[in-house]
């Protein structure tokens, strides 16, 4: 049952709980857990395509917050720390598996990481279908930090200024990178395509 300290804290800022977390109230990252945890499992989910692994990502992000909440800023947005965080974690996490990857004399291919998009309805035209899967793909075959920055864009609905504060750079190179990266997105889209569709004509013979 909820009380009436719960609903107050509803109303509260991610910002004004975080000050509290640095203050010393670590209950309150509770708070920002359950506001937080879906989100940042859905972004380590398109980057890992592991429910397991991705569970464990966020319970690393939330310790590390607690662990180095001195260090938020006053004056700075916590979406925009909280995924600095996560992409150090996802970072920590791709280095760790290269090097256990190397250990076991595995030669490390980047087959891409195939990300949570959205299957589309039973009724829905076969080309639609076609055209999920051909961006599902390509997306999988973009260089990582590519493919991090369009899901950041496009599936955590962050703001350019957000990831700027997150890449710790200029609003304009953030445009500039997001730019490139859909470009490079449609040209690994329109290559995939001119062999998928063929085989999918044959089929429908």
């Amino acid at each position: 049952m909820r009380t009436g300290k719960d609903e107050e804290l509803d109303s509260w800022t991610d910002h004004r709980l975080m000050l509290r977390v640095k203050e010393g109230q670590v209950a309150m990252l509770g708070v920002l857990f359950e506001r937080h945890h879906r989100a940042l499992f859905n972004f380590f989910l398109r980057l890992t395509a592991s429910r397991d692994i991705s569970e464990d990502l966020v319970q690393e992000v939330f310790v590390r917050i607690l662990k180095y909440r001195r260090n938020y800023e006053a004056d700075g947005h916590y979406a925009a720390w909280m995924y600095q965080v996560a992409r150090r974690v996802h970072l920590d996490y791709r280095r760790r598996t290269r090097h256990e990857r190397k250990q076991e004399g595995i030669e490390e291919t980047e087959t891409g990481d195939q990300l949570a998009i959205n299957t589309p309805s039973p009724d829905q035209a076969f080309l639609e279908r076609e055209q999920t899967q051909l961006i599902r793909q390509a997306l999988a075959e973009l260089p990582a930090e590519k493919r991090e920055l369009l899901i950041l864009v496009r599936y955590q609905g962050l703001k350019y200024q957000e990831i700027a504060e997150i890449l710790d750079c200029e609003i304009g190179t953030v445009k500039a990178r997001v730019f490139r990266a859909l470009r490079e997105l449609a040209d690994v889209f329109q290559g995939l395509a001119k062999v998928r569709v063929p085989r999918a004509r044959l089929r429908n013979r």
